[in-house]
This record gives C-alpha cells, sequence and structure tokens, in this order.
C-alpha cells in the first residue's frame, strides 16, 4: 500500500500504478495469499459450466489420479491474477490479455496460493498516445513453494508525463 499525502494529516490509499511506475526487472510480492476453499471451487466450476467430476465429485476424485478432487485450473488463474490487480493494474486503462499461462503443479482444496510478478517490458502505446503498456510475468505458488502456474499478463495504464 501507497498513502499519498492530499493535505495536513490527511492520505489517499495508492493502487496500482502509471507507466513511469514500472521498469522491467522490479518484481512484486503479492499480499495477501488465499486458501482456496471446496466452497469456492464447487461453485466457481459450476458456474463456469465446467463439468468434469473431477473438480467437485469427492468419490470420482478419490478414485482418480491424484487421489482427491482437484481444483479447476481456471480458478487458480482467476485467484493468482486477481491478487495481482492492487498492486500493478488497479488504474489501468484495459487488461490487454494472458499470455504463455502454464500450469505446474496441481491444486487442492486447502492449499494457500500466493502471487509474485516481475515487470518483463515497458512500452508507449502506438495506438493511444499517453498510455503505455506493461508485461508481467506472474508465479503463483502454494505456502510450501511448489510453483502452480506461471503467465504472462499485458495490461494498459496512464502515462503522467507526455512524450
Amino acid at each position: 500500500m501507497t498513502l499519498r499525502r492530499v493535505g495536513d494529516n490527511e492520505y489517499v490509499e495508492e493502487h496500482g500504478g502509471d507507466y513511469e511506475d514500472f521498469e522491467p526487472g522490479m518484481v512484486v510480492r503479492h499480499w495477501p495469499g488465499r486458501t482456496i476453499t471446496e466452497t469456492d471451487n464447487t461453485w466457481l466450476t459450476l458456474l463456469t459450466m465446467n463439468q468434469h467430476p473431477l473438480h467437485f465429485d469427492r468419490a470420482y476424485g478419490e478414485s482418480a489420479e491424484y487421489g482427491r478432487v482437484l481444483v479447476n485450473s481456471g480458478i487458480t488463474l482467476c485467484l493468482v491474477g486477481g491478487m495481482t490487480v492492487q498492486a500493478l493494474s488497479a488504474r489501468a486503462v484495459a487488461n490487454l490479455g494472458w499470455d504463455k499461462v502454464r500450469l505446474k503443479d496441481p491444486v487442492f482444496v486447502g492449499d494457500t496460493l500466493y502471487a509474485t510478478s516481475r515487470v518483463l517490458a515497458k512500452r508507449r502505446s502506438r495506438s493511444r498516445p499517453g498510455n503505455g503498456i506493461i508485461t508481467v510475468e506472474t508465479t503463483g505458488t502454494k505456502s510450501t513453494g511448489e510453483a502452480v502456474i506461471v503467465f504472462e499478463r499485458s495490461f494498459m495504464v496512464r502515462c503522467r508525463e507526455d512524450g
């Protein structure tokens, strides 16, 4: 959290950043983490119409390869991506996309996930003057240290300075 002074003993909480706040190579450790519950997994799996029983049928999961229900990988992507918004893109003009999404290790109900992002690149927008494009690589890890997902994401932010 960053605080910006706006008056005598008065501050505004700042979230996200402008183009000038990002530099290639910088690393952001996002906080807090999130423990995935059975309700999270069941509701979001059914909400997205993923009908695979491995995500919500305990008996089926127990007879499958891992011996238990797996968390839907779409939830893992959304959750880890969401963890990055406050620090990186809370003031973004647009989310431009995800690339190179790789699932590294299974996620189970009860796992606690954390996210870390590294800025890969930044450039001024060619089509939207006054805006820039930031590309980050985000890694989601379990509290035990195993990486579960890695992806790149690009988003557009405003520039404070012209040129």
